[in-house]
């Protein structure tokens, strides 16, 4: 890509790629057929549409539908080779324990940003009679007991773990209560999606949720949220561009964090309905980032945030205590002419203004993919990304929507 070009234009955003992948999971709690809109053609929802074809389950794909009847599912085990690239297969275990009451699998494969076991998913299960059986070291074999354990407590808030159980509970005719739950705007929308096909759910968008089940789900369709993480990531590289760039449809509510952030540091945007503009500015202020789990800032947007603090003036601190290897781009910015230190596995910081060169450089992960991207776009020169097909996983046709908004980009085979 050629960078120093402005993003101008009008963005369309997807549905969300978090929200997408539990939502087809949860399709395996059903008997009858049923649609899903605004679903992302990315490399992840392939992936798992083609998990759930595996468990007897027929998907159709019609531009951002997809048609789903589970009128054939059957018990199965995952397929290794799925599984082991893509860190959401995990959500397969919810679902299976509820409708057959066992499930066999291997650990959970996808973008390597640390430590990430399933252990809180094991101790849920756990505390609600689940029998836990590890075969060796990558594969584990779950049997649900009938029991009375009606509470669980997780051990962090952790998303998928939430909806793992969230999906177990809707079967059960009892109520269930999650502790710790986290309250990210994907769970929610799982949540939304469960109570509309008849489970009741009380508690969504806090950190105690209450669940009781029914034995026969039905809906006929939903829509998928819009991915709070596409609008960020857009409206970072709109910033980081200096461009003019109208982003919508979004949800102002999952926008707290984000754009709380641009009022300190000077970025100027409005946001009206589901419609977020943000216009060109001049100079950026430095700035503190932390990850939190929702509310608080994403994880997701942290990388992203980097390049936006090489533009900004003075030291800005980026920290990030959920992984310890999510600072892997940070070395091939510094390739770029970045001033970045990293203190420590979870804290780098940042010095601007400083000018980015472009350099043929490397995508270690899907949000580190995204990162280079927007370092690219303001970059003098030509910037190469090596294994930028990573990026498919989480962003649908990346660099053809962002040559609508003006981008130099192209892939090598184009």
């Amino acid at each position: 890509m050629q960078g120093g070009k402005k993003l101008k234009g009008e963005f369309v955003i997807a549905g969300m790629k978090n929200a997408a992948t539990p939502i087809l999971a949860a399709s395996m709690l059903f008997s009858q057929p049923l649609t899903l809109r605004r679903v992302p053609d990315i490399l992840d929802v392939q992936r798992m549409c083609e998990l759930l074809k595996g468990f007897g389950i027929k998907i159709e794909r019609h531009g951002d539908e997809v048609t789903i009847d589970p009128s054939g599912v059957n018990a199965a085990r995952p397929s290794n080779d799925i599984v082991k690239r893509l860190r959401s297969s995990v959500l397969m275990v919810g679902p299976s324990l509820a409708r057959f009451g066992t499930i066999s699998f291997p650990k959970p494969g996808g973008c390597f940003i640390g430590s990430r076991p399933i252990d809180t998913h094991l101790d849920a299960f756990g505390q609600l009679g689940v029998e836990v059986t590890q075969e060796g070291n990558d594969s584990y074999t779950l049997l649900a007991k009938n029991n009375h354990q009606s509470l669980v407590i997780l051990s962090e808030f952790s998303v998928t773990a939430t909806e793992n159980i969230l999906m177990y509970a809707s079967l059960q005719e009892k109520e269930i209560t999650i502790r710790m739950a986290a309250a990210e705007p994907h769970v929610q929308d799982l949540c939304n999606f469960l109570v509309a096909a008849g489970v009741r759910i009380t508690g969504i968008g806090t950190h105690q949720l209450t669940i009781r089940g029914k034995k026969n789900l039905s809906l006929k369709e939903w829509t998928i949220i819009p991915d709070q993480i596409e609008v960020g990531t857009i409206a970072i590289a709109a910033a980081a561009t200096r461009g003019d760039v109208l982003i919508h449809p979004v949800v102002p509510e999952h926008l707290d964090a984000l754009l709380t952030k641009f009022t300190q540091i000077g970025v100027k945007y409005d946001i009206r309905g589901d419609r977020l503009h943000v216009r060109p500015g001049k100079t950026y202020k430095h700035f503190n980032v932390q990850a939190l789990p929702y509310p608080g800032f994403p994880t997701d947007l942290q990388a992203p945030m980097a390049v936006l603090a090489t533009q900004a003036e003075g030291l800005s601190l980026i920290h990030d205590p959920m992984y310890e290897a999510r600072f892997s781009y940070i070395q091939e910015l510094t390739r770029m002419g970045a001033q970045a230190v990293v203190c420590d596995p979870h804290r780098v910081l940042l010095t601007g203004v400083t000018e980015l060169y472009g350099e043929r450089i490397k995508s270690f992960d899907l949000r580190a993919g995204a990162t280079l991207i927007i370092a690219g776009l303001i970059a003098q020169g030509q910037t190469i990304i090596e294994d930028a097909e990573v990026v498919d996983r989480g962003y649908e046709r990346f660099d053809e929507r962002l040559r609508a908004i003006g981008a130099d980009i192209k892939r090598e085979h184009e």
